[in-house]
């Protein structure tokens, strides 16, 4: 089965009635870090449970699924209980003995065999194969149902972070803009304020050479250019993974903690209030895909 992109969040029903049973099969899933499916279904269809986990893995990679199932048995044939004649006509038979021995006249009550719960098989504790592929059947039918609901959610959270990431990317590229001339702008400032302050304890014991040292590594540190470039290579990852991946859910959520460690560096080493502004209207933004990522699948 080929997957689309599918949120985590979803719901789906099914009701469907044959001459002999009727089934209502209701889905829910929500956010989860893990594939989780809670059962609540009829004590005779426990033993399907293992096959029927394997058919709802086929459809859900992620997510918590509740499901729940409403059978009725609508005939005599399949509702009714069986009795275990063999046992019924030994146990009847150990009882005529019993009185002829006794010289005792025999009139077995056959009401009192209603009282024998070993007498009596349940026919939910034997469903008929019948039963079993049509119950089948309805699970695949709803859990296509609850596909589609979430593969719906699914393109409409894929969308909204199409068009953040191109607001982030625009507010990445202002400030870019905005950091280009800085360092050289912020060195220059020193020099000057540096020049400035050599005069004045021009003849005493400074060492120039490692001032100058100094002045370089502030110089690199001011510099954010390596930031930006992985800013804007995690930004195209992120859009590559959203159009092209089934489940884009947890690399996104990966990709763009990464973006967050960025950005907030830039911040950190421009110290610029303009820069500072950009960059938490970048965050807002980075937030928000952060969200809506983490209920992709």
């Amino acid at each position: 089965m080929v997957k689309s992109v599918q949120s985590m969040t979803g719901f789906g029903r099914l009701h469907r009635q044959d001459d002999d049973w009727e089934q209502t099969w209701e889905v829910r899933t929500v956010n989860s870090r893990y594939l989780e499916i809670k059962w609540r279904i009829p004590h005779s269809c426990r033993r399907l449970e293992s096959e029927w986990e394997k058919l709802a893995r086929i459809y859900l990679a992620r997510g918590r699924m509740d499901v729940s199932l409403d059978l009725r048995l609508l005939t005599p044939e399949t509702a009714s209980p069986s009795l275990d004649r063999a046992q019924a006509l030994g146990m009847l038979d150990q009882l005529r003995l019993l009185a002829e021995s006794q010289d005792r006249r025999y009139h077995p009550d056959f009401n009192y065999l209603l009282l024998i719960p070993s007498l009596w098989r349940d026919p939910a504790k034997d469903l008929p194969p019948r039963l079993v592929q049509d119950l089948t059947a309805g699970l695949r039918l709803v859990l296509e149902d609850l596909r589609q609901a979430r593969i719906r959610e699914g393109e409409a959270l894929a969308a909204d972070i199409s068009v953040r990431l191109d607001q982030l990317t625009e507010i990445m590229e202002r400030i870019g803009s905005m950091t280009h001339d800085l360092a050289p702008r912020r060195m220059e400032s020193l020099r000057t304020k540096v020049g400035a302050l050599l005069l004045k304890i021009q003849g005493k014991n400074v060492d120039e050479l490692r001032l100058l040292q100094e002045l370089a590594l502030l110089s690199d540190r001011l510099d954010v250019s390596e930031e930006l470039t992985r800013l804007a290579e995690h930004l195209r990852e992120a859009r590559r993974i959203l159009n092209s991946t089934p489940d884009p859910g947890r690399r996104l959520d990966f990709l763009f903690q990464e973006c967050l460690r960025e950005i907030t560096t830039c911040g950190n080493k421009t110290q610029d209030a303009g820069v500072s502004r950009l960059v938490v209207e970048f965050k807002t933004e980075l937030e928000k895909c952060r969200e809506q990522a983490q209920n992709l699948e």
